[in-house]
Formats: structure tokens, sequence, C-alpha cells
């Protein structure tokens, strides 16, 4: 089965910038979107942003635009969230997705839209 492992996570302060990866270790499987996700302690897990793998088209949360930027490496299998100008709210464990195919009425926004996930690796940002 597939598995998607995530690096790049830390502790910086804010203004700083930090790189996410999540590398996927097969490269047989279905990807109709691959995405991040994020969760504090005591919220709820939200989306911060997602990668169609057909066309390359992009989506991000209203918070993460103009800072965070998703991208892909169809060579290493791997999805990246270049995270800039961070701030101590974006502390949170990011988590990266992968839905293996496109549901009806489903959100790529929403976590149920994706089939696997990677293990989750910690940002925290200190002011």
């Amino acid at each position: 089965q597939v598995q998607f492992v995530q690096s790049g996570g830390g502790s910086v302060q804010a203004g700083d910038s930090l790189r996410l990866s999540c590398a996927a270790s097969e490269h047989t499987f279905s990807s109709y979107i691959r995405g991040w996700f994020r969760q504090a302690p005591g919220k709820e897990r939200e989306f911060v942003a997602a990668i169609r793998w057909i066309d390359d088209t992009t989506y991000y949360a209203d918070f993460a635009k103009g800072r965070f930027t998703i991208s892909r490496d169809n060579a290493k299998n791997t999805v990246y969230l270049q995270m800039n100008s961070l701030k101590p709210e974006d502390t949170a464990v990011y988590f990266c997705a992968n839905s293996r195919y496109y549901r009806l009425s489903v959100s790529h926004t929403e976590s149920r839209a994706y089939d696997d996930w990677g293990q989750g690796t910690q940002v925290t940002v200190s002011s």
C-alpha cells in the first residue's frame, strides 16, 4: 500500500520560511488531487492548499494565499508546501493527503475527499 512520507517541519520565528515535503512510496498509484491540511491543538483539521494532478491547478485557503505555494515534482513523486512569512497562528501539525479520484459534491477542501494521509509534521512559529 502506498505511503506518504512527510518531512520539513520544525520550529521557526515569525516571518521565517519552511518547506514541507510529501513523498509517495510508489509510482503506481492513483492521484486526482494532492493536498495539505493542518490541525492546531483544540481545533479541527483545516484545508491549506491542493494541487490537481492532471493539470497542476492549485487551490488555497484564504489564509494561505500570497504566503504559501504548493507544487510538485513528478520525477520524485513529491508534493511541496513552501510557507513564507510564517505567523504564530500557523502553528499546527501539517498533513499531506492524496485523493485517488474525483468525488461528486465533495470539495477538495474537505478531508473526506482524501484517501491517503501522511504521518503529519509539526510546524511551530514563535513570535
